[in-house]
Order: C-alpha cells, then structure tokens, then sequence
C-alpha cells in the first residue's frame, strides 16, 4: 500500500510505523509497535497526517481508529467494535446467524475444553476448529482426523499456546468447494468491490501443511463471474454493511470477505478487517488509480466507485518464507539478488519481514518477500513471478511452486 501510495501525485510524505526494509525505500520508517496504541496516537498527533492508513489488525482490534478519529485526524480503518467481526471469530458466527448472512453450520462456541472434545463425538468430518482470538493466522485447524483436532483444542485451551486469544473456541463443518477473497472499500454508506483474488494458505505445495498466513495469491477477471459477484453482494457484503450499522458498529474502511463457493452458493469462510496479505499484493499491482485520493474520500465519507479503474489481465504474489515458517524460524539471513530480480519485465518484489542495512537486505520474520508479478494471464504471471524467484536467496528460503499453476482447485474450509 506505501508503494501505491508513494505514485499520488498528491502525496508528500509518508510515515510507516514500523515498516520493514523496502517500505523505507518509499516512506520513513518509524519504529513504533503496532500494538502499542498510546504510542501510535502519540506519534499521529506528533506527524499530523492528512490521512491515516491502517494496515494490520492488531491496531484496529484494540482500537486506533477511534483514538485517531476523536482527535479529529481521517483515518481509514474500522472502529474497535466494528473490527470485532475478525477480532472474535464467536462474534462473527452469532452476527451471521443473527443476519441470515451464509456461512458453515456450527456445533458449538466453547469456552471448555473438556466440553469441545465432547463435541467431537457428534461431529461429521472433517471439522473446522478455529481460535476465538487474533493468532496470526495459525489459530483455524481443518482436519478429518479426531486425534489432531482433540490435540489442537488442548494447544488452545490447555496449553494455551495464544493465550487469550485460544481460550473460546468455534467448531465448523468443513465445506467443499473454491475459494475466494472478496474485499470491499466502505465509507459505512457506500460500498466499492475491488476485484477478487485468490490465496493459498497452506505452506506446501498441492495444499498441504499447516495453516500460514498466506503463501501467495493470484487476481484475475474470470475469478468470479457478473452474476455470481451481484450474489455476493447482495447476500453476504450488502447484509453484513447493513447488520453492523443496525448493531450500532458502522463499518468504515477495508472489509475482506473469505468465501467458500459451494455447490449451495457462497458462503463465508471469514472475516479480516483490514486488506489480505498476499491478495493486497496482486490486487495492488492490478490497480489503476490514485489509492491516495481514493482513501481520502473513503475516510470523508465521500466514497465514489466511478474513480476506481483496474487494469485488465492478471496478477500474482509468491511468498517467499524463512525456514521452519510458520513454526519457529532464524532471523538475519542475508538476502540477495532483489536487484536482479526487480529487472524483469512486470515484476514488483514487495517486503514483509526484512531489515535494511544500508544496501544489504536482511530477513526478518516468517514471511520475508512477495515476488509479484503482472501479465495477460495467470500462467503468464506465474511464469514472471517464478523467474524472478530463481534470482533471489537467502539460507533456508522456501516458497511453493504451484501458486497460479493449477493449485487452485476445490479445498476444505479454512478460516484465517
């Protein structure tokens, strides 16, 4: 979002907090922690930005966006108890029965662990069990198999392996079908779709592995057709905008919807509050007009479709990741052939987890890279993605082969 927004014309100066070692090639990184509201206020009414761009949950969870916004400041990202509906995954069930919005059928909120394993008994297979709380995308199990959901609900709840955020639990049945990120821009009147992406969270290839926070996601026209995205509109975004305004939790900013189409028609998988990591990516590169003055409005309620333009063909985003990711992983590697890989043609490589040490790249986290890529179609994206890929290296990469290569088939339920 910090390169998209460095192309306005209309921006001056961008501050990312805390940002990572490609954001500071476009903007200056302040090393703020996300989590530490006092702190981000503090550094806002210090900056006084004409806009302020949310990007991660955290901060919305536990409340920025209403801090920001009695100071007067424009901020774009949801209030505290709209960002609920990714914040408490048993909010977002009961919000969706309550609305009549379709989603998978529920055995049961729990806040016992004694009394979810008794609920596997009655279950039919395979089972979605999913984290109340915020947990980086490793807090959702899809499994066939009791032993391992009876050994992920005593992580949760037991060993309390994501503190609070572990100790109530949903149980799902899991849906077939294929997946889908729809995700919308709302000023909580007017409600502008970008265009549709695919992820993959698994972390090898032909999906298998553990949950991630994404591995890498692709965008194309042909994802959804007309008549099935005024579906989605009309049964899923319009009612879930309305619900929240009618619950006293009006939705303002980015709103990601994980959708399963079933053969009984979509249904949600999730909700993020925010942009997807890595669909912002291939969103982003597919976008064709200034985000800068888009967000503004949508922060002034003054929200217009007709300013969004998208360019045609495709885009995709691999995510390269540190070894052992999402499970425990070294830092510090030194990265190399970014330059290399930044020459081929539609290329773009965005960073997540990197450090910059005056011209050397470190990584930094799990997530280290997005290699992305834009063309006429998928396969030709991922052709790009994939040459740029063999440029790059660091100790103990990995990444899939297979995103945008024929992965994208049907998949169980997963839900963060």
């Amino acid at each position: 979002m910090a390169w998209k927004l460095r192309q306005s014309d209309r921006v001056e100066q961008i501050w990312c907090a805390p940002g990572n070692g490609g954001i500071s090639e476009v903007a200056e990184c302040i090393g703020v922690d996300p989590g530490d509201i006092a702190a981000l206020v503090a550094l806002a009414e210090r900056l006084k930005p004409d806009l302020t761009v949310i990007g991660p949950e955290l901060p919305l969870v536990r409340g920025v966006a209403d801090e920001l916004a009695t100071r007067s400041l424009p901020v774009v990202g949801p209030s505290r108890r709209a960002a609920e509906l990714e914040g408490s995954k048993v909010f977002a069930k009961h919000f969706m029965e309550k609305h009549g919005i379709p989603s998978a059928a529920t055995y049961g909120t729990f806040a016992s662990a004694v009394d979810a394993y008794t609920a596997l008994c009655a279950v039919d297979w395979p089972v979605v069990v999913k984290a109340d709380g915020l947990c980086g995308g490793k807090g959702v199990l899809v499994t066939s198999s009791p032993d391992q959901a009876t050994a992920f609900i005593e992580r949760l709840m037991e060993k309390k392996e994501f503190g609070e955020s572990g100790m109530r639990l949903v149980l799902e049945e899991g849906l077939a079908g294929r997946e889908v990120s729809y995700i919308v821009l709302t000023d909580g009147e007017h409600i502008v779709p970008l265009v549709a992406a695919q992820d993959h969270k698994r972390a090898f290839d032909g999906d298998e592995g553990p949950n991630t926070g994404g591995m890498g996601a692709f965008s194309s026209n042909d994802l959804l057709s007309s008549e099935l995205e005024h579906t989605i509109r009309k049964s899923i975004v319009e009612p879930t905008i309305r619900g929240m305004a009618d619950e006293g939790r009006p939705y303002r900013g980015f709103l990601y919807f994980g959708l399963m189409l079933t053969e009984d028609g979509p249904k949600v998988l999730e909700f993020n509050c925010r942009m997807g990591d890595p669909e912002t990516q291939a969103i982003i590169l597919r976008a064709d007009f200034d985000l800068a003055e888009v967000l503004r409005d949508a922060a002034t309620g003054k929200l217009d479709q007709a300013k969004l333009a998208w360019k045609p063909g495709a885009s995709i985003c691999v995510v390269m990741v540190s070894k052992g990711y999402p499970g425990e992983f070294e830092k510090g590697k030194v990265i190399s052939g970014l330059a290399e890989a930044g020459t081929i043609p539609g290329v773009t490589v965005f960073h997540a987890g990197t450090k910059r040490e005056e011209a050397t790249y470190y990584t930094s986290s799990g997530r280290v890279l997005g290699v992305s890529a834009t063309r006429s179609s998928v396969e030709e994206a991922a052709m790009g993605a994939y040459k740029a890929l063999e440029k790059i290296s660091f100790e103990g990469a990995h990444f899939r082969s297979d995103i945008g290569r024929g992965s994208a088939k049907g998949r169980a339920a997963r839900g963060e």
